[in-house]
């Protein structure tokens, strides 16, 4: 019993020093960009040898990919939840919103281009989920929306999915929007309200204020 009690908890500490790396290692690239990071700034950062790391994670590579798809799965998760607790297709918008500034915050304008120029791995996550779980989430949202009169019916809603996903994305071009004179959230939100108010009637228009005015209150 001894026995089995000391393999438990060699595994719980094996895990809790895992995780460890990868919260450090997501909090670092979200502020600094992922380029700038290196395993020793991480190790620094937790106090702990890069051999360490290594004993978790191939290479810095490896590394990258583990913190995307363990980002990625929070925030598909979140996501899921926004939407089973919405009212309506614009309860959903809204908060989303929330979400949206929330999640921006503080993140490098440059994370996106580092995963696509060196960590294709990490990059092709991103763009699956992207391009599958997002864009498929939007999709129902505005089927959902036209169903019910808050969207227009004549919305192309594959278009207008695609535009979206590749909105998010452009917001993250230094070649579009400089970093020197463009701050990524208020950006995001600025493309975000342009592409929800070009989906509403006047109906919709209305309910989404109030929605955003509660919110406003609340957070």
């Amino acid at each position: 019993m001894f026995k089995v009690s000391v393999v438990l908890l060699e595994n719980f500490k094996e895990l809790d020093i895992r995780e460890s790396i990868l919260e450090a290692s997501y909090g670092l690239f979200h502020k600094y960009g992922i380029r700038s990071v290196s395993m020793d700034d991480i190790a620094r950062e937790l106090t702990i040898s890069k051999k360490t790391i290594y004993q978790y994670f191939k290479d810095k590579d490896d590394l990258v990919s583990t913190v995307t798809k363990k980002q990625m799965d929070m925030e598909r998760r979140e996501i899921e939840e926004i939407e089973k607790s919405s009212v309506d297709a614009i309860d959903e918008l809204a908060k989303m919103s929330v979400c949206v500034r929330k999640n921006l915050k503080e993140i490098n304008p440059s994370l996106l281009f580092d995963l696509q120029k060196y960590h294709r791995k990490a990059w092709n996550i991103w763009t699956t989920f992207k391009n599958d779980f997002i864009k498929n989430n939007i999709v129902k949202n505005l089927n959902k929306g036209i169903r019910d009169g808050f969207f227009r019916k004549e919305i192309n809603v594959e278009v207008l999915a695609i535009f979206r996903v590749e909105q998010v994305q452009m917001a993250f071009d230094d070649n579009i929007y400089p970093k020197d004179k463009f701050e990524l959230t208020e950006l995001q939100m600025q493309l975000f309200d342009h592409f929800v108010y070009g989906l509403l009637t006047d109906k919709g228009r209305c309910l989404y204020k109030d929605y955003q005015e509660k919110l406003h209150r609340t957070n």
